[in-house]
């Protein structure tokens, strides 16, 4: 259902999620303007950077602008909704004082461990302990998992499966982190992993469909992390004694969390959760959507996103229902040739949109306009989506279509939405 009014949206970023946050809410009736955005979303306005907030203010007094939709996480860590708080301008996000449950490792692991949430026993390090940090992965026989503190794009965290890999993310953390810094050494939890994200207003917390990603570059789960490579939803096996359990275990306790915590919490929250043998366990928050996520999750969300957070910003959440659309949607990240190194080569031309098949939806991530031709700029350059009433049949259209695109070293992960489907049996004591 449309808003009843229709309104002048500013939407920060510039990827596919923004892509798809922006095509779900014009949908909704609203006009989005997209800060920086990229040569595929329109009305992108790529000269003007989502965390130079003056600017952004300065657009929306010309705009008339009274909403500012939030979608990666550095603006919201950068203290946007706080920059915005004395003006009449509202903000979809959390504080920066919110965002430190996505910015901060550490803080995000202490606040789950004051409230109770269910996740994996961890252990904090500075750059000064990386001896100590090393010896407790001997101990733990190098089945830990390695995580940096701060934002690091979806590429902060080493899993591990022997001393050996435990030593070398230790040494591969100390090159990429110059000064001093903070990590934490988590047990190494086993168990398919999904993606659960809502929508809060603080006191209550509105839920879209179970989605899963694909972290690894390489197809049955091998090689690097990266940002994402896939992702699909609704999840098959997130049964409903599963939901239950992640409500119980994770959800809740985090939304009681919230309330005591001396700040309020408007906006996404994204939890990233493991089955284990012993129960749901959290790996992670993030404070906005996912990416990949958002490009399944907002096709398949049938309700209206603006009304959703103009609840949320109203406080009248409870007063809103969530609906799913039926069937499968999946999407193919088209990554640039060296993705996930630090340097790969871009600008390669783009051709093949206008030949994919009309039920395709296409989100652009990284990519720009350079003399009238589109060109890649990035390394996950974009997200084709397919939709269909089995999942089997979303990933056969999806995988019929993307050879369509073209732009030279195209990599795409060839196994999205194929992973067997786990046996779960949650032990008796969680």
């Amino acid at each position: 259902m449309k808003s009843a009014t229709p309104k002048t949206i500013v939407l920060l970023g510039g990827g596919a999620r923004e892509h798809a946050m922006a095509w779900k809410l014009t949908r909704d009736g609203a006009t989005v303007h997209v800060l920086p955005g990229n040569g595929g979303i329109p009305n992108s306005h790529p000269d003007i950077s989502a965390t130079d907030f003056p600017a952004v203010q300065s657009f929306c007094e010309a705009h008339d602008v009274k909403l500012i939709v939030v979608g990666p996480e550095a603006p919201l860590a950068a203290g946007v909704t706080d920059y915005f708080a004395g003006s009449d301008i509202r903000v979809f996000g959390p504080s920066r004082a919110g965002a430190v449950l996505e910015s901060s490792k550490v803080w995000s692991k202490n606040f789950m461990r004051r409230h109770g949430v269910a996740t994996a026993m961890s252990w904090q390090y500075r750059s000064d302990q990386l001896d100590e940090a090393r010896a407790k992965a001997a101990e733990l026989d190098g089945q830990v998992v390695v995580k940096y503190d701060g934002l690091a794009a979806g590429k902060g965290v080493y899993v591990c499966s022997s001393i050996a890999e435990a030593e070398q993310a230790l040494t591969d953390l100390q090159a990429e982190h110059t000064g001093w810094f903070s990590f934490l050494l988590e047990e190494k939890l086993t168990g398919p992993e999904i993606s659960i994200i809502g929508i809060t207003d603080g006191n209550r917390i509105r839920l879209l469909a179970p989605s899963q990603d694909h972290k690894q570059l390489l197809a049955g789960d091998k090689g690097p992390n990266t940002g994402g490579m896939g992702a699909y939803c609704p999840v098959p096996f997130a049964d409903d004694n599963i939901l239950a359990a992640i409500r119980t275990d994770i959800v809740d306790p985090t939304l009681l969390g919230l309330q005591s915590e001396p700040f309020d919490f408007k906006g996404f929250l994204y939890f990233g959760i493991m089955l284990s043998p012993q129960g749901p366990k959290l790996l992670e928050y993030n404070v906005r959507l996912g990416d990949p996520e958002a490009e399944v999750l907002l096709p398949a969300l049938e309700s209206s996103l603006l009304e959703l957070i103009e609840a949320t910003l109203d406080g009248n959440l409870a007063q809103t229902t969530v609906w799913q659309r039926p069937g499968y949607y999946v999407g193919v990240v088209l990554a640039s040739g060296g993705y996930p190194a630090a340097k790969f080569p871009t600008g390669f031309p783009i051709t093949g949109l206008d030949e994919l098949h009309p039920n395709i939806l296409a989100f652009h991530g990284a990519t720009r306009q350079q003399g009238g031709q589109l060109v890649t700029s990035g390394g996950r350059v974009m997200v084709l989506v397919a939709h269909g009433q089995e999942l089997e049949e979303a990933v056969q259209l999806v995988y019929s279509e993307v050879g369509k695109v073209n732009f030279q070293d195209a990599y795409i992960r060839s196994d999205i939405g194929q992973r067997p489907t786990p046996e779960i049996a949650f032990n008796q004591v969680r």
